[in-house]
């Protein structure tokens, strides 16, 4: 889950990181009160959870309290990058005399975290490591060892930190690797960190996404979800457990296994190729159980999706038989009733698989079809697909 910058420094003031006083409004008069408490200049920044807010005239600076009014009114309904702005940040101005960039994330590609800092903040990291990519320190850290002051200093010193400020840099990232560890996170980013006038050393921005599969150690995180942004159809699948993913497609896809269902997606989208252009409409992993409850949940979700116009479960039996599967499409099929009005491709192998192609083939339900390999009903389904886009 991605914070927006407002929850993101909540998180950080929790754990020490430094960062300067503000409050979030969701109208303009909100604005104004934030900035009357305040005093003096203020920014007035869009929350959205995509970058290139400044740019978009999503950040804007404001000496008094009319003036925050007014921009606050400016930025909110701005659309930046596809994202709506419902909120802004309204926060106390900062004289900078240098920027920075610092940021812990999880490395998943050589399984270990990475920090990455930099002594030139303040721009799109992305656009420094293509243009200057030795401009941006990459130093791995050991899950196990975490980061120290020593640790602190080492990264700084690789990123070309100035000496004058090493030590209380130093000092605020390693609470930004507490914060890191603390909350679950895979990404801590702050840029840019800025250096006052007065050598002060101030976390002026902050991005923080926090690993879903690690909530039920967070219940508090519940609150930091935006229920009015968040998209139904996924809320509706996390209240139901499932693990969800909604994409820009027409193919609904049921899987049990994560990996497999990255493969459906693949062969899903290669087959709509030859048929219109159609994709996958969503990652669903239902898992090790396949029980006519939990495949009715995950029909509900995709068959309420007015995008899908044809669903491909893609199931291998194992400690799951296919003849339970079979009984749980089934089922599921029955529990749904009128609500399940699209046509189902179906493929079963594994355990059990004769035994469940039977059951499906005895249930003779008009909505489905039963195909005997993967490529087979991806093909099949990204067809369904093409014909109902046509048809309504």
């Amino acid at each position: 889950m991605d914070l927006y910058e407002y929850q993101a420094k909540d998180l950080f003031a929790a754990h020490g990181v430094p960062v300067l006083p503000g409050a979030v409004a969701s109208n303009a008069e909100e604005a104004r009160a934030a900035a009357e408490r305040i005093g003096g200049q203020v920014v007035v920044k869009a929350q959205v959870k995509t970058g290139g807010r400044g740019k978009a005239g999503g950040v804007k600076l404001a000496q008094n309290a009319d003036e925050a009014q007014e921009k606050a009114e400016a930025i909110l309904g701005l659309d930046i990058k596809g994202h709506i702005t419902r909120r802004v940040l309204v926060t106390e101005a900062s004289d900078i005399a240098e920027e920075y960039y610092v940021s812990f994330l999880l490395d998943r590609a050589n399984r270990t975290f990475l920090a990455m800092a930099s002594a030139e903040g303040g721009m799109e990291i992305e656009q420094l490591a293509v243009e200057r990519p030795e401009a941006l320190a990459k130093v791995p850290v050991d899950a196990i060892a975490g980061v120290d002051k020593a640790k602190a200093v080492e990264i700084l010193t690789v990123a070309r930190f100035p000496e004058a400020i090493l030590e209380q840099a130093a000092d605020v990232v390693v609470k930004l690797w507490e914060t890191f560890v603390a909350e679950d996170a895979t990404l801590v980013e702050v840029n840019p960190l800025v250096r006052d006038p007065q050598d002060k050393v101030v976390a002026l921005d902050g991005k923080v996404t926090l690993d879903d599969n690690a909530s039920f150690r967070h219940p508090s995180h519940e609150e930091l979800v935006d229920k009015q942004a968040e998209n139904p159809l996924e809320a509706k699948a996390k209240a139901k457990d499932l693990n969800y993913v909604k994409l820009d497609g027409e193919v609904g896809i049921i899987g049990n296994g994560a990996g497999l269902v990255m493969s459906t997606l693949d062969v899903v989208a290669y087959a709509g190729e030859k048929h219109g252009g159609v994709k996958p409409a969503n990652f669903l992993d239902i898992g090790g159980g396949a029980s006519a409850e939990v495949m009715a949940a995950g029909l509900d979700v995709i068959l309420n999706d007015p995008a899908v116009k044809s669903v491909f479960v893609n199931v291998f039996g194992g400690i799951t038989a296919c003849d339970a599967v079979a009984n749980g499409i089934v089922e599921a099929l029955k529990i749904l009733g009128d609500e399940a009005s699209k046509p189902l491709v179906v493929r079963l192998d594994g355990n059990n698989v004769e035994e469940g192609r039977a059951i499906l083939a005895e249930a003779n339900h008009p909505l489905v079809t039963l195909v005997d390999t993967m490529d087979n009903a991806a093909d099949r389904a990204a067809e369904l697909a093409t014909e109902n886009s046509v048809g309504a």
